[in-house]
Protein backbone atom coordinates (compact mmCIF):
# COMPACT_ATOMS: atom_id res chain seq x y z
CA UNK A 1 0.00 0.00 0.00
CA UNK A 2 1.50 3.61 -0.88
CA UNK A 3 2.05 6.24 1.68
CA UNK A 4 0.07 8.97 0.92
CA UNK A 5 2.22 12.25 2.17
CA UNK A 6 1.35 15.29 2.18
CA UNK A 7 4.33 18.61 2.86
CA UNK A 8 3.17 21.51 5.01
CA UNK A 9 6.39 23.88 5.37
CA UNK A 10 6.36 27.67 4.60
CA UNK A 11 9.86 27.39 2.47
CA UNK A 12 9.18 26.61 -0.95
CA UNK A 13 13.11 25.15 -1.20
CA UNK A 14 12.28 22.76 1.43
CA UNK A 15 9.08 21.14 0.76
CA UNK A 16 10.89 20.75 -3.01
CA UNK A 17 13.49 18.91 -1.00
CA UNK A 18 11.07 17.03 1.16
CA UNK A 19 8.84 15.88 -2.15
CA UNK A 20 11.59 14.39 -4.18
CA UNK A 21 12.88 12.09 -1.33
CA UNK A 22 9.49 11.55 -0.42
CA UNK A 23 8.58 10.55 -4.53
CA UNK A 24 11.83 8.27 -4.75
CA UNK A 25 10.66 5.93 -2.36
CA UNK A 26 8.47 2.93 -4.10
CA UNK A 27 5.85 2.81 -1.52
CA UNK A 28 5.28 6.30 -0.71
CA UNK A 29 4.17 9.60 -2.65
CA UNK A 30 3.54 13.03 -1.97
CA UNK A 31 -0.21 13.88 -2.28
CA UNK A 32 0.46 17.96 -1.76
CA UNK A 33 1.90 20.96 -0.59
CA UNK A 34 0.78 23.50 2.44
CA UNK A 35 2.40 26.85 2.74
CA UNK A 36 0.77 27.34 6.02
CA UNK A 37 -1.48 25.40 8.43
CA UNK A 38 -5.58 25.98 7.08
CA UNK A 39 -3.89 24.64 4.14
CA UNK A 40 -2.64 21.54 5.20
CA UNK A 41 -6.04 20.67 7.11
CA UNK A 42 -7.57 20.88 4.07
CA UNK A 43 -5.52 19.36 1.87
CA UNK A 44 -5.33 16.56 4.63
CA UNK A 45 -8.83 15.99 4.00
CA UNK A 46 -9.09 16.61 0.02
CA UNK A 47 -5.58 14.52 -0.70
CA UNK A 48 -6.70 11.49 2.11
CA UNK A 49 -3.61 12.24 3.69
CA UNK A 50 -1.91 9.15 5.81
CA UNK A 51 1.08 11.15 6.93
CA UNK A 52 1.60 15.17 7.33
CA UNK A 53 4.78 17.04 7.71
CA UNK A 54 4.01 19.41 9.46
CA UNK A 55 6.14 22.75 10.53
CA UNK A 56 6.04 24.38 13.94
CA UNK A 57 6.45 27.58 12.76
CA UNK A 58 3.75 28.87 9.51
CA UNK A 59 2.64 31.96 9.10
CA UNK A 60 -1.40 32.23 10.06
CA UNK A 61 -2.26 29.23 11.31
CA UNK A 62 0.91 27.36 13.15
CA UNK A 63 1.60 23.91 13.04
CA UNK A 64 0.45 23.43 16.35
CA UNK A 65 -2.87 24.85 15.83
CA UNK A 66 -3.13 22.68 12.48
CA UNK A 67 -2.11 20.22 14.57
CA UNK A 68 -5.09 20.55 17.04
CA UNK A 69 -7.40 20.91 14.17
CA UNK A 70 -6.85 17.53 12.59
CA UNK A 71 -6.59 15.90 15.97
CA UNK A 72 -10.23 17.36 16.41
CA UNK A 73 -11.86 16.13 13.28
CA UNK A 74 -13.17 13.08 13.27
CA UNK A 75 -12.61 12.96 9.53
CA UNK A 76 -9.21 12.74 10.06
CA UNK A 77 -8.74 10.62 12.90
CA UNK A 78 -6.49 8.15 10.56
CA UNK A 79 -4.13 10.84 9.72
CA UNK A 80 -0.91 11.27 11.44
CA UNK A 81 1.15 14.26 12.12
CA UNK A 82 4.85 14.22 12.49
CA UNK A 83 6.17 17.63 13.64
CA UNK A 84 9.35 18.81 11.81
CA UNK A 85 11.37 20.96 14.23
CA UNK A 86 14.44 23.31 13.82
CA UNK A 87 15.24 22.31 17.77
CA UNK A 88 15.52 18.99 19.58
CA UNK A 89 14.08 19.98 22.90
CA UNK A 90 10.85 22.87 22.29
CA UNK A 91 7.91 23.46 24.24
CA UNK A 92 5.76 23.70 21.14
CA UNK A 93 6.54 19.86 20.16
CA UNK A 94 5.30 18.88 23.43
CA UNK A 95 2.46 20.80 22.97
CA UNK A 96 1.99 19.14 19.07
CA UNK A 97 2.35 15.69 21.13
CA UNK A 98 -0.74 16.49 23.49
CA UNK A 99 -2.41 18.10 20.63
CA UNK A 100 -2.15 14.23 18.74
CA UNK A 101 0.64 14.71 17.09
CA UNK A 102 2.79 11.08 16.68
CA UNK A 103 6.10 12.51 17.50
CA UNK A 104 8.99 14.91 16.15
CA UNK A 105 11.78 15.15 13.82
CA UNK A 106 14.18 17.30 13.80
CA UNK A 107 14.95 18.75 10.35
CA UNK A 108 18.80 17.89 10.62
CA UNK A 109 18.04 14.28 10.58
CA UNK A 110 19.55 11.96 7.82
CA UNK A 111 16.94 11.11 4.77
CA UNK A 112 16.95 7.76 6.05
CA UNK A 113 15.87 8.90 8.89
CA UNK A 114 12.80 10.63 7.41
CA UNK A 115 11.74 7.66 5.15
CA UNK A 116 11.63 5.90 7.98
CA UNK A 117 9.76 8.33 10.05
CA UNK A 118 7.23 8.37 7.70
CA UNK A 119 7.28 4.72 7.67
CA UNK A 120 6.63 4.02 11.70
CA UNK A 121 4.22 7.19 11.81
CA UNK A 122 1.72 5.49 9.12
CA UNK A 123 2.05 2.15 10.96
CA UNK A 124 1.31 3.78 14.06
CA UNK A 125 4.12 2.81 15.96
CA UNK A 126 6.61 4.26 18.38
CA UNK A 127 7.95 7.36 16.57
CA UNK A 128 9.84 8.79 19.43
CA UNK A 129 12.92 7.37 20.34
CA UNK A 130 14.08 6.22 23.80
CA UNK A 131 16.21 9.41 24.04
CA UNK A 132 13.54 11.74 22.29
CA UNK A 133 10.98 10.27 24.89
CA UNK A 134 12.88 10.86 28.02
CA UNK A 135 15.09 13.61 27.04
CA UNK A 136 12.37 15.60 25.31
CA UNK A 137 9.32 15.22 27.57
CA UNK A 138 10.48 14.65 31.18
CA UNK A 139 12.77 17.44 30.84
CA UNK A 140 9.72 19.85 29.91
CA UNK A 141 7.58 18.71 32.25
CA UNK A 142 10.67 18.62 34.83
CA UNK A 143 10.34 22.54 34.27
CA UNK A 144 6.74 22.98 35.06
CA UNK A 145 5.49 22.58 31.30
CA UNK A 146 2.37 21.03 32.63
CA UNK A 147 0.04 23.33 30.92
CA UNK A 148 -3.49 23.66 32.81
CA UNK A 149 -5.27 24.59 29.35
CA UNK A 150 -3.79 21.30 27.67
CA UNK A 151 -4.53 19.16 30.63
CA UNK A 152 -7.11 16.36 30.26
CA UNK A 153 -8.55 15.49 33.63
CA UNK A 154 -10.46 12.51 32.37
CA UNK A 155 -8.05 11.13 30.69
CA UNK A 156 -6.07 10.67 34.32
CA UNK A 157 -9.27 9.41 35.91
CA UNK A 158 -9.38 6.77 32.98
CA UNK A 159 -5.96 5.30 34.46
CA UNK A 160 -8.25 3.58 36.90
CA UNK A 161 -9.58 1.30 34.06
CA UNK A 162 -6.17 -0.11 33.21
CA UNK A 163 -5.41 -3.80 34.69
CA UNK A 164 -1.94 -3.90 36.70
CA UNK A 165 -0.15 -5.40 33.65
CA UNK A 166 -1.00 -2.58 30.91
CA UNK A 167 -0.30 -0.24 34.39
CA UNK A 168 3.17 -1.87 33.97
CA UNK A 169 3.74 -1.54 30.37
CA UNK A 170 2.58 2.13 29.85
CA UNK A 171 5.31 3.24 32.63
CA UNK A 172 8.12 0.88 30.55
CA UNK A 173 6.77 2.97 27.05
CA UNK A 174 6.79 6.44 29.09
CA UNK A 175 10.56 5.24 29.68
CA UNK A 176 10.88 5.44 26.37
CA UNK A 177 11.47 1.42 26.04
CA UNK A 178 10.56 -1.03 22.42
CA UNK A 179 8.06 -3.64 22.66
CA UNK A 180 10.90 -5.88 22.41
CA UNK A 181 12.68 -4.25 25.60
CA UNK A 182 9.57 -4.17 27.60
CA UNK A 183 8.69 -7.46 26.84
CA UNK A 184 12.20 -8.80 27.40
CA UNK A 185 11.73 -6.76 30.81
CA UNK A 186 8.29 -7.98 31.75
CA UNK A 187 9.16 -12.26 30.60
CA UNK A 188 6.19 -11.60 28.17
CA UNK A 189 6.37 -12.23 24.57
CA UNK A 190 6.75 -9.19 22.12
CA UNK A 191 3.17 -9.71 20.76
CA UNK A 192 1.36 -9.66 24.44
CA UNK A 193 3.25 -6.07 25.37
CA UNK A 194 1.55 -5.07 21.98
CA UNK A 195 -1.99 -6.14 22.97
CA UNK A 196 -1.21 -4.43 26.20
CA UNK A 197 0.04 -1.06 24.72
CA UNK A 198 -2.90 -1.17 22.21
CA UNK A 199 -5.91 -2.03 24.99
CA UNK A 200 -3.92 1.27 27.23
CA UNK A 201 -4.40 3.50 23.90
CA UNK A 202 -8.09 2.36 23.62
CA UNK A 203 -9.36 2.92 27.42
CA UNK A 204 -6.95 6.31 27.42
CA UNK A 205 -8.17 7.43 24.46
CA UNK A 206 -5.07 8.26 22.79
CA UNK A 207 -3.66 8.26 19.15
CA UNK A 208 -0.33 6.70 19.31
CA UNK A 209 2.36 5.64 21.51
CA UNK A 210 3.10 9.14 21.91
CA UNK A 211 0.45 10.52 23.47
CA UNK A 212 0.59 7.51 25.75
CA UNK A 213 4.32 9.00 26.71
CA UNK A 214 2.43 12.33 27.47
CA UNK A 215 -0.66 10.79 29.34
CA UNK A 216 1.60 8.86 31.27
CA UNK A 217 3.78 11.46 32.53
CA UNK A 218 0.52 14.03 32.99
CA UNK A 219 -1.33 12.12 35.11
CA UNK A 220 1.58 11.43 37.58
CA UNK A 221 1.60 7.79 36.52
CA UNK A 222 5.55 8.86 35.81
CA UNK A 223 7.33 11.40 37.63
CA UNK A 224 10.67 13.03 35.25
CA UNK A 225 13.69 12.17 36.96
CA UNK A 226 16.83 14.99 36.96
CA UNK A 227 19.10 14.06 34.63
Amino acid sequence: MTIRVLLADDQALLRSAFRVLVDSEPDMEVVGEASDGAQAVRLAKEERADVVLMDIRMPGTDGLAATRMISADPALAAVRVVILTTFEVDDYVVQSLRAGASGFLGKGSEPEELLSAIRVAAGGEALLSPTATKGLIARFLAQGGTADDDHDPARSARLGTLTVREREVLVQVAGGHSNDEIAERLEVSPLTVKTHVNRAMAKLGARDRAQLVVIAYESGLVRPRAE
